[in-house]
């Protein structure tokens, strides 16, 4: 079993990918770059939970 996943991480994850769908992969490294730039007074924490997030939704949508 995976981790749980706040709403918070979940929101501000959403968020993010309608701001800046094309700029977002299914590489954690440049989502975490990405999410750098647009939260930038948030912790490393959160920073990683929301670009993990998103990697694992970017994922799961091209398997679609």
């Amino acid at each position: 079993m995976g981790r749980i996943k706040t709403q918070l991480i979940k929101r501000l994850t959403k968020d993010i990918i309608k701001m800046s769908k094309p700029e977002l992969g299914q590489e954690f490294e440049q989502n975490k770059k990405v999410v750098a730039e647009l939260i930038s007074g948030a912790s490393k924490k959160i920073r990683n939970s929301v670009a993990g997030y998103a990697t694992r939704l970017m994922k799961v949508k091209e398997e679609y």
